[in-house]
């Protein structure tokens, strides 16, 4: 496994929990980053920070609801209270409901726009005067998705998410230009299909309401990535923790693809 040398280093993981946010916490503590195991669910987090425990990193956990503006400068002070600086924000925490964009609520709406994007403008708004009043500079990564560049098909409709994911997208894109002559560096990673909790549950969703067995839905989905495969979380903590290191110093506004080939833009 490559070190990518974030010894003495500070990171916060949004929707740590589990799934994506918990590969990447525990990737970041083996490169040797100080964790801050962040999510709307405290016992979760909890429980990913004993693990970083477990394997040899510091770490704290944060009960988090990203988009309370408040909860995220509380975390961001918490963090650096205990651990004296914050040089890594990864914005992992989302939602995602299925629904066309003639039937989605305006409560479902709101929500996705919530978490998926103004969450985002929250934890790196934070994140990035901590690290500019810091001047040190430092690196902030979005989880976005294939959503904030391409629709959702049509038996798969997900139109909050997204316009929500285009939104944090179009974000990044401003932030990234705004922050790089500060050292801060912002970037974006694009799972594929991942096999997680999240993309399970929305398989067992599409299962009840067409029918289908959740074993063919399952490896309907699996027949979409030309690699064959479902992506994993441990997939994309690799990629998160390149973006935070110094090898990846050149990197401002970048699109980072891990989708088996789904998509080539």
């Amino acid at each position: 496994m490559p070190r990518y040398e974030l010894e003495g280093q500070v990171a916060i993981v949004t929707g740590a929990g589990r799934g994506i946010g918990r590969a990447i916490a525990l990737r970041l503590a083996r490169e040797g980053a100080t964790v801050v195991t962040s999510d709307i669910d405290g016992e979760a987090a909890r429980s990913v920070s004993e693990e970083v425990l477990s394997v040899g990193g510091r770490s704290i956990p944060t009960v988090v609801d990203v988009s309370d503006r408040a909860q995220v400068v509380a975390a961001v002070e918490q963090a650096t209270g205990a651990f004296g600086r914050l040089d890594i924000m990864v914005n992992n925490a989302g939602v995602l409901a299925l629904a066309s964009a003639i039937e989605v609520t305006e409560k479902e709406w709101d929500r996705h726009m919530s978490v998926n994007a103004k969450g985002v403008l929250f934890c790196s708004q934070v994140a990035a005067s901590r690290m500019i009043d810091q001047g040190r500079g430092g690196r902030i990564v979005t989880i976005v998705s294939t959503a904030g560049r391409l629709p959702s098909s049509g038996s798969t409709p997900a139109a909050a998410y997204v316009a929500s994911k285009h939104a944090a997208m179009g974000l990044v894109k401003q932030m990234a230009l705004e922050l790089a002559p500060h050292g801060v560096l912002m970037n974006a990673v694009f799972p594929g299909i991942v096999d997680t909790e999240m993309v399970r549950s929305l398989q067992a969703d599409i299962s009840e309401r067409s029918g289908e067995s959740f074993t063919a839905v399952r490896e309907r989905f699996r027949d979409l990535i030309p690699l064959g495969r479902y992506q994993t979380p441990e997939e994309v903590a690799g990629m998160v923790a390149f973006l935070a290191s110094s090898d990846a110093g050149s990197s401002v506004g970048q699109v980072f693809d891990l989708n088996g080939g789904i998509a080539f833009w």
